[in-house]
């Protein structure tokens, strides 16, 4: 199987600001030679911010923010992905979407809500895991505060990659890298974290620390906290296999049912 190439956007982001941070990535995908990677991922609510000022900012699916990442994935032949606050049947979701070069797509609403920041009171969670493939590979991309429950991201034979697409304050940035490492060793599979940098409305600082994993838990990204940064690292399919091979622990997992 060949290798999948993911490319981590570290950024800055505008508070609030749809137009603004669309034009800020615009510029960011522009720097990345066509070609060169098979996904861009971009950080939790990367159009906005982390903001539970839901009713001002929302959109609906195939608004501006939706057509701006199918767009941006046609043009670049790649997967974009990314979450956005969507109003939907009258609820708001922190939903993320897999937007594909063809204009197909697919989404996952973020299930555990940041109650702390009572996003559980704005938003409402998701239900279903989202599995989808790139390349023969099998990626669970999800966001942020579900990075903290292992049960929900347990690798049940299902996924190669996890992905978390984030705005994880810097406070907390010792629990963010340990935490990769821990879901990227349990489940035996690559992890990718994309956080955000910067002060966002609420005076919240954020370090970035966006890293890719190994199925090891050993780092193999050389992103800088603190500062804007693209890098796209090349993740070996074989080298995976071989290990899940050798050391099938897999094999030995508890089976269990989420309700």
């Amino acid at each position: 199987m060949e290798d999948l190439r993911v490319t981590l956007i570290q950024s800055s982001l505008h508070w609030e600001n749809v137009a603004a941070n669309l034009n800020l990535f615009d510029e960011k995908i522009a720097s990345i030679p066509l070609n060169s990677t098979d996904l861009i991922v971009l950080p939790e609510l990367f159009n906005t911010g982390f903001t539970m000022n839901a009713a001002a900012c929302f959109e609906e699916m195939n608004g501006v923010t939706h057509q701006w990442m199918l767009s941006n994935a046609k043009a670049n032949n790649c997967v974009i992905i990314g979450s956005l606050i969507i109003k939907e049947d009258g609820k708001f979701y922190n939903r993320l979407i897999w937007a594909r070069p063809d204009g197909s797509y697919e989404v996952y609403n973020k299930r555990h809500l940041f109650r702390m920041a009572k996003e559980d009171e704005t938003f409402t969670g998701g239900t279903e895991k989202l599995i989808v493939e790139l390349k023969g590979w099998n990626i669970c991309p999800m966001i942020c505060y579900d990075l903290r429950f292992p049960v929900w991201c347990r690798n049940r034979k299902e996924y190669d990659v996890l992905i978390f697409v984030a705005n994880w304050p810097q406070r907390r940035a010792f629990a963010w890298k340990h935490l990769l490492i821990a879901r990227a060793i349990e489940n035996q599979s690559f992890v990718i974290g994309v956080n955000r940098i910067g002060e966002d409305g609420n005076g919240m600082i954020h370090s970035g620390d966006s890293a890719a994993i190994d199925f090891m838990g050993a780092e193999i990204s050389s992103i800088i906290p603190n500062q804007n940064a693209i890098e796209t690292v090349t993740l070996s399919y074989h080298q995976l296999k071989e290990f899940r091979t050798q050391f099938p622990a897999a094999m030995d997992a508890d089976e269990f049912d989420i309700h």
